[in-house]
């Protein structure tokens, strides 16, 4: 018992933002990631208080849409919000950047790196699309190009990617000390990264 608790207590530890709900398969896919790399994963919800001091790094999962007020945009009608985890995630990427952490956006939690940090989302991109699908797939389907002075570039060796694709809404004003990192066939913005070279990635894509 004891040399399991060394163990786990040597494991770097990651929050993990996203749904309350008891189920998630967001969770449990990233929970599952981070124990075959040697991280261990504490999850964080508005059911999950963050812990702060516990935190190596932080990921902020995907899930429903941002609220638009965040970011001086209407509500879309018949959308669901979630007010409560919008605040909670808010808080926690504020927290990871004041302390320097290392942290992930995923999906809505890059696009929401992106709003706490003054930017802004298209709404709906389906009828702006002209060279990729409006089809969503799990499947690695869509091409990224990625900047050659990327960290992404350098931990892939890649310059093009190929994701999938979950998405209707994407980046529009890239938020303060961020850089645009990769792109689709449209253009639309597929990752970001900080100017000051801080340990922070965003993707719209689901790694």
């Amino acid at each position: 018992m004891a040399s399991q608790a060394r163990r786990a207590a040597a494991r770097p530890c990651v929050g993990v933002t996203g749904s309350a709900e008891r189920l998630s398969p967001s969770w449990l896919a990233i929970r599952s990631a981070l124990f075959l790399v040697g991280a261990r994963a504490v999850r964080i919800t508005v059911r999950h208080p963050l812990a702060p001091e516990q935190l190596d790094a932080l990921i902020v999962s995907g899930g429903h849409d941002i609220h638009p007020g965040l970011y001086g945009s209407q509500e879309l009608p018949d959308k669901e919000y979630d007010l409560a985890r919008d605040e909670l995630e808010q808080r926690c990427i504020r927290l990871a950047l004041d302390q320097r952490l290392p942290l992930m956006g995923i999906c809505r939690g890059y696009q929401l790196i992106n709003v706490v940090l003054g930017g802004t989302l298209f709404l709906d991109i389906r009828k702006l699309r002209r060279n990729t699908s409006n089809f969503g797939t799990v499947l690695p389907r869509k091409d990224v190009l990625l900047e050659e002075s990327s960290l992404l570039h350098r931990l892939t060796g890649k310059r093009r990617l190929r994701v999938n694709s979950l998405h209707y809404q994407a980046v529009e004003r890239v938020g303060a000390n961020l850089r645009v990192t990769g792109v689709d066939r449209d253009h639309f913005v597929q990752a970001l990264e900080p100017l000051d070279n801080r340990p922070v990635i965003g993707v719209q894509w689901h790694p």
